[in-house]
């Protein structure tokens, strides 16, 4: 009997229940919310589906995820050292088309003004006491682009990753949400009644020359995000060339699809109690709503410019779309658009805006790392 007694107390001990903190539970219950947004409401659930499992996953005692060798430490390896976010943009590029931007290069200022939001979040958060780095990190949510706000975070200020990613791939997938009001808000019934007119063919040459320059540019101006700029283009080629039928297909699909596991999993798991349950998490929530919020107002009130300078041809409502979150936004503006003109297609105009808030988020991104450098430096 004693025996049998010893061998429970050592089950006992070994098990996660023995370290189980209240922490933890309340994470366990987080994870369990964001699973039913995901599957249960449909919010982003290829992304926040896995995020809330690795968060479940990561807030069970004892596992040795952080100490062992294992699969777990060689996901948790390709998110600390900028492994996927890159591997992200190539799928991303192969399902970009950047036809409308080539079309109306004029729409790659409202993807520019769009990043504003990013800097307004930034001053918030520095004011509200976060260091630099903490307050670029948190800034990019505002740009709508979760592989971006990771691969900024991990350089820049990794304790708050779970926080920002959180936010950030929650901001996007409520995008319907959170900008039509804002949209109405900024411009009125007149504006958003404009009909634009239909955009030029773009010529394969230009199709082709467009990621291979822009390449070549962007790395040399901003070296440090080489990587992500480098891979979108990259992907893209492979979508334009017209004999990468095959790369282009596995980098929409099969890699995107793995990537998208690993990288969301990851995140999860850094959503550790002792790391998620602190206020500055509350903080960098309202933040980022702040920045998206910003940054879509931003790009409504660039888009009123254009309009003014182009004698009312442009539509001030593809402005919000240059938040990036393609093609969400895109889709936004074009049912806002129609609900004040019902024959108003705004989609393909958004677009150019939407596909320039890419790039503007990865510019934001490293015009951040190098002004400011890496944690560390």
């Amino acid at each position: 009997m004693e025996a049998l007694i010893v061998s429970l107390q050592s089950v006992w001990n070994d098990s996660g229940f023995e370290g189980l903190t209240s922490g933890n539970v309340i994470m366990l219950l987080v994870g369990l919310i964001l699973l039913y947004m995901a599957i249960g409401k449909g919010f982003e659930p290829l992304l926040l589906s896995n995020i809330a499992f690795g968060c479940l996953l990561g807030n069970i005692p004892k596992t040795g995820f952080f100490d062992e060798p294992g699969v777990m430490q060689v996901i948790l390896y390709g998110i600390n050292h900028e492994v996927f976010p890159p591997l992200i943009f190539m799928g991303v590029g192969a399902m970009t088309d950047f036809g409308p931007l080539l079309a109306n290069p004029k729409t790659l200022l409202l993807g520019a003004a769009a990043q504003g939001g990013v800097f307004v979040c930034l001053i918030g958060a520095m004011l509200l006491g976060f260091d630099l780095r903490e307050a670029a990190s948190i800034g990019i949510i505002g740009g709508a682009d979760g592989p971006t706000a990771i691969y900024l975070t991990v350089k820049m200020a990794p304790h708050l990753l779970g926080a920002i990613a959180v936010a950030a791939y929650s901001y996007m997938s409520l995008v319907p949400l959170i900008q039509p009001p804002i949209m109405t808000l900024c411009t009125t019934k007149k504006d958003r009644m404009i009909k634009m007119d239909q955009l030029r063919t773009v010529t394969k040459f230009e199709r082709i020359i467009f990621p291979i320059a822009s390449t070549i540019f962007i790395s040399l101006l901003l070296p440090p995000v080489c990587a992500l700029i480098g891979m979108l283009m990259l992907g893209n080629l492979y979508k334009e060339a017209g004999c990468l039928d095959r790369l282009s297909d596995t980098a929409q699909n099969a890699l995107m699809n793995i990537v998208t596991i690993f990288l969301s999993v990851g995140t999860g798991l850094t959503m550790e109690a002792e790391k998620f349950l602190r206020y500055q998490t509350i903080l960098i929530i309202c933040l980022g709503l702040v920045a998206f919020a910003a940054g879509t107002a931003l790009g409504c009130l660039f888009g009123q410019v254009m309009k003014i300078t182009s004698g009312g041809k442009v539509n001030p409502l593809i402005g919000s779309a240059g938040v990036s979150a393609v093609p969400m936004a895109a889709r936004v503006s074009q049912v806002v658009g129609q609900k004040a003109n019902p024959s108003n297609f705004l989609l393909m105009h958004a677009m150019g805006p939407n596909v320039a808030g890419v790039i503007g988020t990865a510019v934001a991104a490293g015009t951040m790392l190098a002004m400011i450098g890496p944690a560390g430096k």
